[in-house]
């Protein structure tokens, strides 16, 4: 009777996590609506008694949005960390969950490159008219000054392409129980990240083209400014992690956090060698439809 009773009132232990009830999701989505209704009030002009919204919304969703994110991942790294409820069992969801992920991002550059090819294979397409007219019948348009792939884009493939050597040595260094390694090998990468990002502003602020001057600019800053957006978010990531391993958070049979940004890290680093060869190389040196 005694047995019954126990299993009956706590319940049988299992290595599942059942999350406490948390107010977080809901604080989530009602601060990704503020920020979303912001940005269309912004982008539409919106004015409240006689004064035009402007930014104010948009800033505001986002300060909400950031401090859910703060606050909700503050209560995962405590489960994961104080009360050690991340178990095995746990972290392969975790693992599907962040694989889905990515591959949702993917799915995201899959549209970008899409349009590009589209516009640079078919850039005299009858159909398309007003492109032909635009560019001319060959890609690159006529007229546009490219920026060379030798040139900061291939010094901006050698630096990603370091940092992918780097996060694979903490890596290895958390498996091996090393800690400063893990330390100095997060930090070169996260500077590493902070360096390609300076030379991309750098790139985009000597280039002879706007956004806005037609449709190989629309394609060429979409797609690479979408990658350097996830180059913030990665080396934002990453230095998360470096700031944990110096608390002793990772450890060599727990370490899914620094797992999640290592993947996230290289899936970067292989969409851009993608964008290099592609957009750079490719798309802006050969001469496409001449």
């Amino acid at each position: 009777m005694a047995e019954e009773i126990e299993y009956g009132t706590t319940g049988k232990p299992h290595p599942y996590h059942l999350v406490r009830p948390s107010i977080w999701p809901m604080v989530g989505a009602f601060s990704a609506g503020l920020l979303a209704v912001g940005a269309v009030l912004y982008m539409h002009g919106v004015e409240f008694a006689g004064q035009a919204v402007g930014l104010k919304g948009v800033i505001i969703g986002l300060m909400a949005v950031l401090a859910t994110m703060f606050f909700w991942w503050k209560d995962v790294l405590f489960e994961a960390v104080t009360e050690k409820a991340h178990t095995p069992i746990a972290k392969i969801g975790m693992r599907y969950g962040m694989a889905l992920f990515i591959a949702s991002e993917v799915m995201f550059f899959v549209a970008f490159f899409w349009a590009f090819f589209d516009a640079s294979i078919y850039a005299n397409d009858a159909k398309q008219f007003l492109r032909a007219e635009h560019t001319g019948g060959i890609w690159p348009p006529q007229g546009l000054e490219t920026i060379a792939a030798f040139d900061i884009p291939f010094l901006m493939t050698m630096i990603l392409l370091l940092s992918g050597c780097t996060v694979t040595w903490a890596h290895h260094a958390i498996l091996e129980g090393k800690q400063e390694e893990t330390i100095k090998a997060l930090g070169i990468t996260v500077f590493l990240g902070v360096f390609f990002l300076c030379f991309q502003v750098y790139e985009y602020a000597h280039s002879h083209f706007g956004f806005s001057d037609g449709i190989y600019p629309s394609t060429f800053y979409m797609a690479t400014g979408f990658h350097g957006f996830h180059v913030f978010v990665g080396t934002l990531f990453l230095l998360v992690c470096w700031i944990r391993a110096k608390k002793g958070h990772f450890t060599k049979d727990s370490h899914f956090g620094f797992e999640a940004a290592a993947w996230y890290w290289h899936f970067v680093d292989v969409v851009w060698l993608f964008l290099f060869v592609a957009v750079y190389f490719w798309g802006n040196d050969i001469g496409v439809g001449q």
